[in-house]
Protein backbone atom coordinates (compact mmCIF):
# COMPACT_ATOMS: atom_id res chain seq x y z
CA UNK A 1 0.00 0.00 0.00
CA UNK A 2 1.23 3.12 -0.69
CA UNK A 3 0.80 6.76 -2.06
CA UNK A 4 0.93 6.99 -5.87
CA UNK A 5 -0.08 10.36 -6.50
CA UNK A 6 -0.08 13.08 -3.76
CA UNK A 7 -2.29 16.71 -4.41
CA UNK A 8 -2.13 19.66 -1.66
CA UNK A 9 -3.84 22.54 -1.60
CA UNK A 10 -3.32 25.55 0.96
CA UNK A 11 -1.29 24.41 3.59
CA UNK A 12 0.96 26.59 5.08
CA UNK A 13 2.97 28.22 2.52
CA UNK A 14 1.95 24.95 0.13
CA UNK A 15 -0.42 27.06 -2.32
CA UNK A 16 -1.00 24.28 -5.03
CA UNK A 17 1.49 21.16 -5.37
CA UNK A 18 1.49 17.75 -7.08
CA UNK A 19 3.95 14.86 -6.84
CA UNK A 20 3.96 11.45 -7.78
CA UNK A 21 6.23 9.80 -5.13
CA UNK A 22 8.35 6.81 -4.70
CA UNK A 23 6.65 3.09 -3.68
CA UNK A 24 10.16 3.29 -1.61
CA UNK A 25 11.63 6.06 -0.16
CA UNK A 26 11.53 9.76 -0.86
CA UNK A 27 13.96 12.16 0.33
CA UNK A 28 13.05 15.90 0.46
CA UNK A 29 15.19 18.36 1.30
CA UNK A 30 15.41 22.21 1.50
CA UNK A 31 15.73 24.99 3.80
CA UNK A 32 14.37 25.61 7.05
CA UNK A 33 11.03 27.36 6.29
CA UNK A 34 11.05 25.67 2.77
CA UNK A 35 8.12 23.52 3.30
CA UNK A 36 8.93 20.20 4.01
CA UNK A 37 7.23 19.71 7.23
CA UNK A 38 4.55 20.79 5.46
CA UNK A 39 4.45 18.09 3.35
CA UNK A 40 4.61 15.19 5.68
CA UNK A 41 1.97 17.66 7.32
CA UNK A 42 -0.27 17.14 4.28
CA UNK A 43 0.19 13.77 4.46
CA UNK A 44 -0.64 13.17 7.56
CA UNK A 45 -3.98 14.92 7.45
CA UNK A 46 -4.69 12.44 4.21
CA UNK A 47 -4.25 9.67 6.98
CA UNK A 48 -5.57 10.86 10.22
CA UNK A 49 -7.49 13.89 9.35
CA UNK A 50 -5.51 16.24 12.40
CA UNK A 51 -2.54 17.85 12.08
CA UNK A 52 0.73 16.82 14.03
CA UNK A 53 2.21 20.36 14.64
CA UNK A 54 -0.90 21.96 15.39
CA UNK A 55 -4.05 21.39 17.10
CA UNK A 56 -6.20 24.08 15.84
CA UNK A 57 -6.57 23.12 11.65
CA UNK A 58 -7.06 27.09 11.10
CA UNK A 59 -3.48 27.42 11.99
CA UNK A 60 -2.47 25.15 8.75
CA UNK A 61 -4.20 26.71 6.13
CA UNK A 62 -2.59 29.31 3.72
CA UNK A 63 -2.48 32.78 4.72
CA UNK A 64 -5.63 34.31 2.57
CA UNK A 65 -7.15 30.73 2.21
CA UNK A 66 -10.71 29.25 3.77
CA UNK A 67 -9.79 26.01 3.35
CA UNK A 68 -7.09 23.58 3.16
CA UNK A 69 -7.58 20.08 0.60
CA UNK A 70 -5.54 16.99 0.39
CA UNK A 71 -6.13 14.26 -1.68
CA UNK A 72 -4.20 11.11 -2.73
CA UNK A 73 -4.60 7.59 -4.35
CA UNK A 74 -3.38 4.89 -2.93
CA UNK A 75 -2.22 1.31 -4.83
CA UNK A 76 -2.99 -0.86 -2.12
CA UNK A 77 -2.39 -3.98 -4.63
CA UNK A 78 -1.21 -4.49 -8.17
CA UNK A 79 -4.90 -3.75 -9.56
CA UNK A 80 -7.09 -1.55 -7.27
CA UNK A 81 -6.37 2.39 -7.21
CA UNK A 82 -8.21 3.24 -3.67
CA UNK A 83 -8.73 7.95 -3.70
CA UNK A 84 -8.66 9.23 -0.61
CA UNK A 85 -9.83 13.09 -0.01
CA UNK A 86 -10.22 15.73 2.81
CA UNK A 87 -11.23 19.01 3.04
CA UNK A 88 -11.18 21.21 6.35
CA UNK A 89 -12.04 24.62 7.06
CA UNK A 90 -11.54 24.98 10.89
CA UNK A 91 -15.24 24.08 11.47
CA UNK A 92 -16.21 21.40 9.06
CA UNK A 93 -14.69 18.68 7.54
CA UNK A 94 -15.37 16.00 4.91
CA UNK A 95 -13.47 12.87 4.11
CA UNK A 96 -14.11 11.08 0.39
CA UNK A 97 -13.35 7.40 -0.22
CA UNK A 98 -13.56 6.36 -3.78
CA UNK A 99 -15.66 9.82 -4.41
CA UNK A 100 -17.94 8.71 -1.72
CA UNK A 101 -18.49 10.79 1.28
CA UNK A 102 -17.84 9.41 5.08
CA UNK A 103 -17.81 10.72 8.72
CA UNK A 104 -15.55 8.25 10.14
CA UNK A 105 -11.74 9.28 10.09
CA UNK A 106 -11.26 5.54 10.78
CA UNK A 107 -11.81 5.14 7.73
CA UNK A 108 -8.97 7.14 6.11
CA UNK A 109 -6.63 5.51 8.84
CA UNK A 110 -7.49 1.81 7.44
CA UNK A 111 -6.98 3.13 4.10
CA UNK A 112 -3.46 5.09 5.34
CA UNK A 113 -2.06 3.52 8.29
CA UNK A 114 0.80 6.16 9.11
CA UNK A 115 3.84 6.60 11.40
CA UNK A 116 5.31 9.61 12.09
CA UNK A 117 8.93 9.94 13.19
CA UNK A 118 10.05 13.66 14.47
CA UNK A 119 12.61 15.66 16.76
CA UNK A 120 9.36 15.97 19.48
CA UNK A 121 8.70 11.95 19.24
CA UNK A 122 10.86 11.20 22.71
CA UNK A 123 7.65 13.11 24.31
CA UNK A 124 6.27 9.43 23.70
CA UNK A 125 8.27 8.19 26.75
CA UNK A 126 9.29 11.33 28.22
CA UNK A 127 5.95 13.44 28.77
CA UNK A 128 1.90 12.61 30.13
CA UNK A 129 0.26 8.88 29.75
CA UNK A 130 -2.12 10.37 26.72
CA UNK A 131 0.60 10.10 23.89
CA UNK A 132 1.44 6.19 25.01
CA UNK A 133 -1.78 5.43 24.93
CA UNK A 134 -2.33 7.22 21.58
CA UNK A 135 0.88 5.02 20.76
CA UNK A 136 -1.40 1.32 21.96
CA UNK A 137 -5.10 2.39 20.33
CA UNK A 138 -2.95 2.82 16.92
CA UNK A 139 -1.53 -0.44 17.53
CA UNK A 140 -4.54 -2.09 18.46
CA UNK A 141 -6.65 -0.41 15.96
CA UNK A 142 -4.31 -2.20 13.30
CA UNK A 143 -3.55 -4.98 15.23
CA UNK A 144 -7.23 -6.12 16.07
CA UNK A 145 -10.26 -5.64 13.90
CA UNK A 146 -12.34 -6.35 16.81
CA UNK A 147 -10.50 -3.27 18.70
CA UNK A 148 -12.03 -0.09 17.63
CA UNK A 149 -15.83 -1.28 18.21
CA UNK A 150 -15.26 -1.99 21.51
CA UNK A 151 -12.76 1.36 22.10
CA UNK A 152 -16.14 3.30 20.90
CA UNK A 153 -18.18 1.75 23.01
CA UNK A 154 -16.23 1.98 25.91
CA UNK A 155 -15.70 5.79 25.09
CA UNK A 156 -19.39 6.05 24.69
CA UNK A 157 -19.98 4.48 27.96
CA UNK A 158 -17.52 6.57 29.96
CA UNK A 159 -18.77 9.99 28.48
CA UNK A 160 -22.91 9.23 29.67
CA UNK A 161 -21.35 8.19 32.80
CA UNK A 162 -19.27 11.14 33.42
CA UNK A 163 -22.20 13.71 32.04
CA UNK A 164 -24.45 11.63 34.86
CA UNK A 165 -21.18 12.28 37.29
CA UNK A 166 -21.69 15.72 36.74
CA UNK A 167 -25.60 16.23 36.97
CA UNK A 168 -26.85 13.12 38.86
CA UNK A 169 -30.63 14.04 38.28
CA UNK A 170 -30.20 13.17 34.89
CA UNK A 171 -30.34 9.66 35.88
CA UNK A 172 -28.79 6.71 37.46
CA UNK A 173 -24.81 6.73 36.80
CA UNK A 174 -25.02 2.87 37.80
CA UNK A 175 -26.55 1.93 34.72
CA UNK A 176 -23.66 2.63 32.98
CA UNK A 177 -21.37 0.51 35.10
CA UNK A 178 -21.94 -2.55 33.54
CA UNK A 179 -21.86 -1.53 30.11
CA UNK A 180 -18.15 0.29 30.86
CA UNK A 181 -16.79 -2.08 32.76
CA UNK A 182 -17.62 -4.67 30.05
CA UNK A 183 -16.25 -3.06 27.06
CA UNK A 184 -13.22 -1.62 29.04
CA UNK A 185 -12.33 -4.83 30.04
CA UNK A 186 -11.93 -5.92 26.90
CA UNK A 187 -10.21 -2.85 25.92
CA UNK A 188 -7.71 -3.28 28.80
CA UNK A 189 -7.81 -7.19 27.46
CA UNK A 190 -6.37 -6.23 23.74
CA UNK A 191 -4.05 -3.49 25.00
CA UNK A 192 -1.92 -6.51 27.02
CA UNK A 193 -1.89 -8.46 24.05
CA UNK A 194 -0.78 -5.64 21.49
CA UNK A 195 2.07 -5.41 24.28
CA UNK A 196 2.86 -9.42 24.40
CA UNK A 197 3.12 -9.23 20.34
CA UNK A 198 5.20 -6.15 19.94
CA UNK A 199 7.89 -6.92 23.11
CA UNK A 200 9.87 -9.18 21.23
CA UNK A 201 10.09 -7.17 17.96
CA UNK A 202 10.77 -3.75 19.92
CA UNK A 203 13.66 -5.92 21.80
CA UNK A 204 15.51 -7.41 18.54
CA UNK A 205 14.87 -3.33 16.62
CA UNK A 206 16.29 -1.81 19.79
CA UNK A 207 19.47 -3.87 19.56
CA UNK A 208 20.18 -2.60 16.25
CA UNK A 209 20.22 0.88 17.74
CA UNK A 210 21.31 0.59 21.54
CA UNK A 211 23.24 -1.82 23.59
CA UNK A 212 20.82 -2.26 26.30
CA UNK A 213 19.55 -5.53 28.04
CA UNK A 214 16.72 -6.08 29.98
CA UNK A 215 13.43 -4.46 28.25
CA UNK A 216 10.04 -4.88 29.46
CA UNK A 217 7.06 -3.05 28.34
CA UNK A 218 4.02 -2.97 30.53
CA UNK A 219 0.94 -2.15 30.82
CA UNK A 220 -0.76 -0.64 33.76
CA UNK A 221 -4.35 -1.14 33.81
CA UNK A 222 -5.76 1.91 34.89
CA UNK A 223 -7.50 0.05 37.98
CA UNK A 224 -6.29 -2.37 40.42
CA UNK A 225 -7.55 -5.24 38.22
CA UNK A 226 -7.20 -7.69 41.12
CA UNK A 227 -10.61 -6.65 41.27
CA UNK A 228 -13.45 -6.34 38.51
CA UNK A 229 -13.86 -3.16 37.05
CA UNK A 230 -17.52 -3.04 37.31
CA UNK A 231 -16.90 -3.59 41.51
CA UNK A 232 -13.95 -0.60 41.51
CA UNK A 233 -16.77 1.52 39.64
CA UNK A 234 -18.66 0.96 42.42
CA UNK A 235 -16.88 1.40 45.55
CA UNK A 236 -15.67 4.35 43.98
CA UNK A 237 -18.76 5.76 43.09
CA UNK A 238 -19.12 8.46 46.22
CA UNK A 239 -15.66 9.91 44.95
CA UNK A 240 -16.81 10.14 40.80
CA UNK A 241 -19.89 12.12 42.32
CA UNK A 242 -18.05 14.34 44.58
CA UNK A 243 -15.23 15.43 41.76
CA UNK A 244 -17.61 14.59 38.28
CA UNK A 245 -15.82 11.92 36.59
CA UNK A 246 -14.76 8.66 36.66
CA UNK A 247 -11.19 7.97 38.11
CA UNK A 248 -10.64 4.27 37.02
CA UNK A 249 -10.76 2.42 33.73
CA UNK A 250 -8.51 2.21 30.68
CA UNK A 251 -8.95 6.04 30.08
CA UNK A 252 -6.43 6.28 32.71
CA UNK A 253 -4.20 3.34 31.68
CA UNK A 254 -0.64 3.74 30.84
CA UNK A 255 2.40 2.27 28.93
CA UNK A 256 5.48 1.71 30.86
CA UNK A 257 8.96 0.77 29.48
CA UNK A 258 11.09 -0.88 31.78
CA UNK A 259 15.18 -1.68 31.97
CA UNK A 260 15.79 -4.15 34.09
CA UNK A 261 12.81 -3.61 35.86
CA UNK A 262 13.24 0.69 36.08
CA UNK A 263 11.33 3.54 34.41
CA UNK A 264 13.98 4.17 31.18
CA UNK A 265 13.36 7.52 30.94
CA UNK A 266 14.41 8.09 34.60
CA UNK A 267 18.29 7.26 33.92
CA UNK A 268 18.86 7.10 30.18
CA UNK A 269 20.52 9.80 28.46
CA UNK A 270 18.11 11.66 25.70
CA UNK A 271 20.15 10.34 22.87
CA UNK A 272 19.00 6.86 24.51
CA UNK A 273 15.77 7.85 25.24
CA UNK A 274 15.34 8.92 21.52
CA UNK A 275 16.24 5.53 20.13
CA UNK A 276 14.22 3.25 22.08
CA UNK A 277 11.02 5.74 21.07
CA UNK A 278 12.39 5.49 17.64
CA UNK A 279 12.63 1.42 17.67
CA UNK A 280 9.14 1.19 19.42
CA UNK A 281 7.93 2.98 16.23
CA UNK A 282 9.71 1.05 13.67
CA UNK A 283 8.46 -1.88 15.32
CA UNK A 284 4.43 -1.10 15.30
CA UNK A 285 5.52 -0.55 11.79
CA UNK A 286 7.14 -3.77 11.49
CA UNK A 287 4.07 -6.12 13.25
CA UNK A 288 1.62 -4.02 11.34
CA UNK A 289 3.78 -5.73 8.00
CA UNK A 290 3.47 -9.24 9.51
CA UNK A 291 -0.19 -8.73 10.64
CA UNK A 292 -1.64 -7.21 7.50
CA UNK A 293 0.81 -7.47 4.72
CA UNK A 294 1.79 -3.62 4.05
CA UNK A 295 3.70 -1.93 6.67
CA UNK A 296 1.94 1.53 5.79
CA UNK A 297 3.45 5.11 5.37
CA UNK A 298 6.40 6.20 7.40
CA UNK A 299 7.38 10.00 8.02
CA UNK A 300 10.63 11.06 9.03
CA UNK A 301 10.73 15.23 9.55
CA UNK A 302 14.15 16.32 10.47
CA UNK A 303 16.10 13.48 9.93
CA UNK A 304 19.18 14.78 11.23
CA UNK A 305 17.85 15.96 14.61
CA UNK A 306 16.87 12.24 15.54
CA UNK A 307 19.92 10.18 14.68
CA UNK A 308 23.78 10.19 14.23
CA UNK A 309 25.17 9.34 10.63
CA UNK A 310 25.92 5.84 11.95
CA UNK A 311 22.14 5.42 12.89
CA UNK A 312 20.72 6.90 10.01
CA UNK A 313 22.46 4.89 7.56
CA UNK A 314 21.31 1.86 9.66
CA UNK A 315 17.52 3.17 10.08
CA UNK A 316 17.25 3.84 6.03
CA UNK A 317 18.99 0.09 5.74
CA UNK A 318 16.35 -1.31 8.01
CA UNK A 319 13.28 0.29 6.31
CA UNK A 320 14.62 -0.52 2.56
CA UNK A 321 14.77 -4.41 3.71
CA UNK A 322 10.76 -3.57 4.99
CA UNK A 323 9.99 -2.25 2.02
CA UNK A 324 7.23 0.04 2.96
CA UNK A 325 6.89 3.98 2.18
CA UNK A 326 8.77 6.38 3.55
CA UNK A 327 9.00 9.83 3.63
CA UNK A 328 12.14 11.88 4.88
CA UNK A 329 13.21 15.49 5.40
CA UNK A 330 16.23 17.13 5.88
CA UNK A 331 18.20 20.69 5.31
CA UNK A 332 21.01 19.23 3.55
CA UNK A 333 21.19 16.46 0.78
CA UNK A 334 23.92 15.39 2.42
CA UNK A 335 22.68 14.23 5.67
CA UNK A 336 20.62 11.38 4.01
CA UNK A 337 24.12 9.71 3.25
CA UNK A 338 25.05 7.32 0.20
CA UNK A 339 21.47 7.63 -0.94
CA UNK A 340 22.97 5.95 -4.57
CA UNK A 341 23.37 2.25 -3.34
CA UNK A 342 19.32 2.33 -3.02
CA UNK A 343 17.54 0.55 -5.60
CA UNK A 344 14.06 2.23 -5.37
CA UNK A 345 13.91 6.12 -4.34
CA UNK A 346 13.34 9.94 -5.38
CA UNK A 347 14.54 12.78 -4.18
CA UNK A 348 12.48 16.41 -4.15
CA UNK A 349 14.07 19.60 -3.34
CA UNK A 350 11.66 22.32 -1.54
CA UNK A 351 11.75 26.03 -2.06
CA UNK A 352 9.35 28.76 -0.97
CA UNK A 353 6.72 25.77 -0.89
CA UNK A 354 7.41 24.58 -4.03
CA UNK A 355 8.09 20.72 -4.71
CA UNK A 356 10.57 19.99 -7.51
CA UNK A 357 11.79 16.17 -8.24
CA UNK A 358 15.56 16.20 -8.91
Amino acid sequence: MCLQKLDIYHIRNIQQQSIHPCPGINFVYGENGSGKSSLLEAIYLLGRAKSFRSPSIKTVISDQQKQLLVAGQLLPNRSVVQQLGIRMDGKDIEIHINRQNTRKRADLAYALPLQLIHPKSYELLDSGPQQRREFLDWGGFNHEAKFLPAWRNFKRALSQRNTLLKNPRLGDVKVWDKELAYYGTIVDGFRHHYLIDLLPIFTEIAGLFIDIEGLELTLLSGWDTRRDLQQVLSEELDRDLRYGFTHSGPHRADMQLLINKRLARDFVSRGQLKLLVLSLKLAQIQLLAAKQGHAGCVLIDDFSAELDKNNRAKLLNFLVKLNCQVFITATELSEFGNIDQLADYKLFHMEHGKIQQQ
